[in-house]
């Protein structure tokens, strides 16, 4: 049975039928929350319970820890980029732990960034260590529980530097929560029936299965411990269905990009993606959600609302 842990700045919570029990623990990260089973297992009957909407909820997963993510991953997403499903590669990226911000937090758009774009994602949360060359077999051996996470990317610095790092690291580019749903084994195995969502503003703007998806957690974890050593309360990014704002220019247009100069393209492009209203401007609330459509497994709703930086 699903327990879904919660974190406010001076305890952890367990959320019962009642409130969000306190957890009696010493434990500061995620990862030695989840070394102190103990004490998550007895929270819901002796832990001290309060109303939910009495809490500021912050993220459940602590930093500094690593955050992996897996590039184009969905093959809606693919499609939409312009790409082959069955020739996409599978492959990782890094964000700073220091952009994991609360599942309520501002998303703060830096003043030089003109394209920002969101990513909902099923982030999965590591139960233990994990050594490079790690035979990986059961998902559930690995990771602990999943979360709602927000691929928060700044376009216009992604895309014509060709990496990921700065594009996707800053400060609140990755809300994180608001629940940290350990799962059983059984549990995990739902996990193609979760459905990703997000809406801006009340518009839907994702909305998929993970059914859609190209490599599944075991194929990347198998992949990523090849090389990447993983501890618990790491979390690893799974990727994005369609709906992003950014999508392919047209064929005629992709193929006349090609023949022109990097500067001159990237100013068309850019000129083109700039007229695209559903980039995130200040004001703009996102809400995304990971769940099964029954319910039975429900990751909880992260709210964010977009700010300029001032």
């Amino acid at each position: 049975m699903s327990t879904s842990v919660l974190r406010t700045a001076d305890a952890w919570w367990v959320l019962t039928s009642e409130g969000a029990a306190r957890v009696t623990t010493n434990a500061v990260t995620t990862g030695e929350l989840l070394a102190d089973r103990d004490a998550l297992a007895t929270a819901s009957t002796s832990g001290e319970v309060v109303p939910l909407e009495g809490l500021v909820l912050l993220s459940p997963v602590t930093s500094p820890c690593r955050v992996v993510a897996q590039m184009t991953n969905f093959a809606s997403h693919a499609k939409d980029s312009g790409m082959d499903p069955d020739t996409i590669p599978l492959t990782f990226f890094r964000k700073s732990s220091g952009s994991i911000s609360g599942p309520f937090d501002d998303v703060v758009k830096p003043a030089h960034v003109r394209l920002l774009d969101y990513e909902v994602e099923i982030g999965l949360v590591m139960g233990g260590e994990t050594p490079v060359g790690a035979t990986v077999t059961d998902i559930a051996d690995h990771v602990a529980g999943l979360v709602v996470t927000n691929d928060i990317s700044a376009r216009d610095l992604q895309l014509p530097k060709t990496q990921f790092y700065e594009a996707k690291s800053y400060p609140t580019f990755t809300p994180v929560g608001p629940r940290l749903v350990l799962l059983d084994a059984d549990e995990l195995k739902r996990f193609p029936d979760l459905r990703l969502k997000l809406s801006v503003n009340g518009e839907s703007r994702q909305s998929m299965t993970v059914a859609d998806m190209i490599h599944p957690p075991l194929e990347a974890l198998r992949a990523l411990t090849r090389f990447q050593r993983l501890e618990a309360g790491d979390l690893l990014l799974t990727g994005t269905p369609i709906g992003t704002a950014l999508s392919a220019p047209p064929k005629p247009v992709e193929v006349i990009g090609t023949l022109l100069p990097p500067s001159v393209k990237w100013k068309l492009f850019f000129g083109r993606q700039a007229k695209n209203p559903r980039y995130l401007k200040d004001g703009d609330v996102i809400e995304a959600t990971v769940a099964t459509d029954d319910g039975a497994i429900d990751l909880g709703v992260q709210r964010t609302v977009v700010r300029d930086a001032r």
